[in-house]
């Protein structure tokens, strides 16, 4: 779609104008450049599938001369809101609230990081994924699949085509009646997470 359109200033992996790698996660994802930026950025951001972000936010602002220490300072300062890989503690329990938005790739991505991620009795809580058409059964079963690669205390999967499939997992059709089926949880580190169709944020109530 960008053929024609010039100039191009890229990120990535590898192979670009901004390359770089994510050195650690666990949970905050700490950056180490190869090309184009020097030294690392330790964010507040939770998880390794946030460094797409962090790379084109550096691109950004490498292309457009901003000086990078300033870069390096305003992706260090960040902290996220409004649902988007908020780390929280409510009461004896640790929360990862990633419930903004949920795709195939960033929900397997974010349970991979989560079964990385150093903690005790942890507990995925995942809505639904929205829009995703004739692939959405089969993009559903995909995560029930990854889900079962790790060890977990417990697993609740809420609405759409989660209801829809067979698994072994406690389900709910809302995320308000997963967080009643929750609440007297203590001592546990949760990954919330889900499409922002499913309002898993809504969980967070009977915490």
């Amino acid at each position: 779609m960008a053929r024609g359109i010039t100039p191009v200033f890229t990120y990535g992996t590898k192979d670009a104008a901004i390359s770089g790698q994510a050195l650690e996660a666990d949970p905050f994802l700490k950056v180490g450049f190869t090309q184009g930026f020097k030294g690392d950025i330790e964010t507040q951001l939770v998880g390794s599938y946030n460094l797409p972000n962090v790379l084109a936010a550096v691109a950004v602002g490498t292309y457009f001369n901003v000086p990078a220490d300033n870069i390096r300072k305003a992706l260090q300062d960040y902290t996220p809101s409004n649902s988007r890989s908020q780390l929280m503690q409510k009461g004896s329990n640790k929360i990862i609230l990633d419930a903004y938005n949920a795709n195939p790739s960033s929900m397997k991505l974010a349970i991979e990081n989560f079964a990385r991620t150093e903690g005790n009795n942890k507990i995925l809580v995942l809505g639904a994924m929205a829009e995703l058409g004739l692939e959405s059964l089969r993009e559903h079963q995909g995560i029930v699949d990854e889900i079962g690669k790790y060890s977990w205390k417990e697993v609740i999967l809420v609405g759409g085509d989660f209801m829809k499939l067979s698994h072994s997992y406690r389900q709910f059709n809302k995320a308000a009646e997963a967080g009643e089926a929750l609440q007297k949880t203590e001592h546990s580190f949760l990954l919330i997470k889900g499409s922002r169709s499913t309002g898993m944020e809504a969980v967070l109530n009977y915490l």
